[in-house]
């Protein structure tokens, strides 16, 4: 076994992969840029070494600095992770020549399943049923267009090296396929350094279910399936496993296609093979096709530890040292059922937009699994991914563990910035989800529902109020010689302003005022009936909702409310493409502004008709949060 090792990335699965090599008695070191010098994984770590400035290009994706880090620090061996360089072959080549070993598939195994055209042609030959459609290296606009028509409508564009969503569109028909497939070959060429795309038959009623491995060199086991349907703009929402609605022969045929795909490139180390599935008529052993592998530990591996037992990461680094499997097929067994949800920094209403700010409170629930790189007082830079945690639950059948994971969110506290933690909340209660009725158009179907945020309630504006006063306990507080203390707070939150009247009773009693309505609000040990909290300029309550509202200086009110006729930037950003010009006119809806942020491009398009007056950005700024990108004449 390794005496040390070094970590080749960040966050919460730095923080993963630590923790297991304290548990083997194994020495860490972790590498970061200078936006994550204060990361919780450079605290943990028992080592740790500068890359570089906070781009990718300048630290993380240094590979030259990482080995040279490794040499340096004495390690012996180099986890990757997931992303960043996990799959990167040239990588694995260039470890194992400076004499260290990669904790991972070879790059053989690596480049065999990289591009997902040639990927499906070699599953194709091992026996793997694949996805029809075109896989070939003819990458001319008309072509496609003509082999789309000939699969048949819905198809999927995909980068033949992509992952995560990034270079995927759905095209309906045949008068969207142009600007679809100009559009995935730049999301592409950004992401990957590679344009080229392939075209599948979109599968009616699709789910995403994939299939564990592990293999060591000679020989490959799984370790059962997750069920990764529940998407949104094709990233992963909740995971859980097993899959439900799987059955004994359907499991069997899917795990030996998986082992298969494994042992046809003399897989090493822990990896994933994806499948798409056909879930019109229950789950049949002929109804799912390979989509690709990923040759590497997924983020949703822990669902898998949980329901198996199984500690992945000490798997690959016995494996990684030499060791054979340390289980065989027949000893891994299914116990009980698994989730895990991952929240993120995302603003949910704007369409999932990536999110920014500092984290100000966090607490998670003491009865699940936490996986995160950050505490309180992390900044989410526009940087690098904004997951904050992976929150996974196990229980022993499927509805015990979904109730689990509804508590657990529920118990779920984050301020500082914006989050999808009430999404899940609500996907975990959706009647369909609940019923085992899933599929990856679950989320579109049920979005109006599930990421309209209701409005907040007056009680919860009333606390948030007596939350903002910051009224001290003890005997005096509120003290006034001949009447109750009397305060006005003006609130902000999601365009709104609203007034409270704060008349402090005593120091645990308060009336809230609000329009004809009065709130009387009790002190509840250290909250006034909804745990809030006052940071800044802001409260925050994480009631029944988490819902944050600014505290506006009275005499300052008109500066609460939002107006203009102006497109801004959602988030720090790259402009990749500006399609007006002023002087222009625009149609509700149109194509203004690309924006490439947080690894995806964002379209940024006009709020309504009207005529276009100034144009504050030009291809290849780099441009704020807030920052003006378009202005419209004003109407009439």
């Amino acid at each position: 076994m390794f005496d040390k090792i070094l970590i080749a990335n960040r966050g919460e699965i730095a923080c993963r992969v630590i923790q297991t090599a304290r548990k083997m008695g194994v020495r860490t070191v972790a590498v970061y840029s200078d936006a994550d010098a204060q990361a919780l994984h450079v605290c943990q770590a028992d080592e740790a070494v500068r890359l570089g400035p906070a781009p990718v290009a300048e630290s993380y994706l240094r590979g030259d600095l990482i080995i040279q880090a490794a040499l340096d620090a004495g390690a012996q061996a180099i986890h990757p992770g997931y992303g960043f360089l996990s799959e990167n072959p040239d990588f694995v080549d260039a470890v194992e020549a400076a004499g260290l070993a990669f904790i991972g598939p070879s790059a053989d195994a690596i480049r065999a399943m990289g591009l997902k055209d040639t990927a499906k042609a070699l599953m194709d030959k091992a026996g793997v049923p694949v996805v029809p459609g075109y896989h070939g290296k003819d990458q001319d606009a008309d072509f496609l267009a003509r082999q789309a028509g000939q699969i048949g409508y819905p198809v999927l564009i995909k980068a033949v090296a992509g992952g995560g969503g990034k270079g995927m569109r759905l095209v309906e028909d045949a008068a969207g396929f142009g600007e679809a497939l100009a559009s995935a070959q730049a999301e592409a060429s950004t992401a990957f350094g590679n344009a080229d795309v392939l075209i599948e038959k979109f599968i009616q009623s699709p789910r995403h279910i994939e299939v564990q491995v592990f293999g060591d060199g000679t020989d490959a086991v799984h370790l059962f399936e997750r069920d990764c349907s529940l998407q949104r703009r094709h990233q992963k929402v909740i995971e859980e496993a097993p899959a439900p609605g799987m059955t004994d022969a359907v499991r069997a045929a899917m795990g030996q296609a998986a082992v298969t795909a494994a042992r046809a490139i003399g897989y090493a180390g822990a990896g994933t093979v994806e499948f798409i599935v056909d879930g019109s008529d229950g789950l049949r052993a002929d109804g799912f096709w390979f989509m690709e592998m990923n040759t590497r530990l997924q983020v949703e591996h822990p669902v898998t530890e949980a329901i198996t037992g199984v500690d992945l990461v000490e798997w690959q680094l016995r494996v990684a040292a030499g060791d054979a499997l340390p289980l065989p097929q027949d000893a891994l067994q299914i116990k009980g059922h698994a989730f895990e949800a991952r929240l993120y920094a995302e603003d949910v209403p704007a369409g999932f937009l990536p999110a920014t700010g500092v984290i100000d409170h966090l607490v998670f629930p003491a009865d699940a699994r936490i996986d995160s790189g950050v505490v309180a007082g992390t900044e989410i830079s526009p940087w690098y991914d904004p997951m904050i945690a992976k929150v996974t639950v196990h229980g022993p059948d499927r509805a015990t563990a979904l109730r689990s994971l509804a508590a657990a969110l529920d118990a779920t506290e984050v301020a500082g910035t914006v989050t999808n933690l009430g999404f899940l909340r609500r996907l975990a209660r959706d009647a369909g989800f609940v019923a085992g009725a899933v599929d990856t158009g679950l989320i579109a179907r049920q979005a109006e529902a599930l990421c309209a945020a209701p409005a907040p309630t007056a009680r919860e504006i009333a606390v948030a109020a007596v939350t903002a006063a910051r009224i001290a306990a003890g005997p005096l507080s509120g003290f006034a010689l001949w009447q109750p203390l009397v305060r006005d707070i003006v609130l902000g939150q999601d365009g709104e302003v609203h007034v409270a009247r704060l008349t402090v009773i005593d120091a645990d009693h308060c009336d809230v005022a609000l329009d004809d309505a009065v709130v009387p609000l009790a002190r509840r040990g250290d909250h006034w009936g909804i745990p809030a909290i006052s940071h800044g300029a802001h409260v925050t309550i994480f009631g029944a909702q988490t819902v944050t509202f600014d505290v506006i200086d009275p005499l300052d009110r008109a500066s609460a409310v939002a107006g203009g006729d102006t497109v801004l930037a959602p988030m720090p950003g790259l402009v990749r493409d500006v399609a007006v010009a002023p002087g222009q006119a625009v149609t509700a809806g149109d194509r203004m502004v690309v924006l490439e942020a947080m690894k995806m491009e964002h379209v940024l398009r006009a709020p309504r008709d009207g005529v276009v007056a100034s144009v504050a950005v030009q291809t290849g700024d780099q441009v704020t949060a807030g920052a003006l990108m378009v202005g419209l004449e004003p109407e009439g």
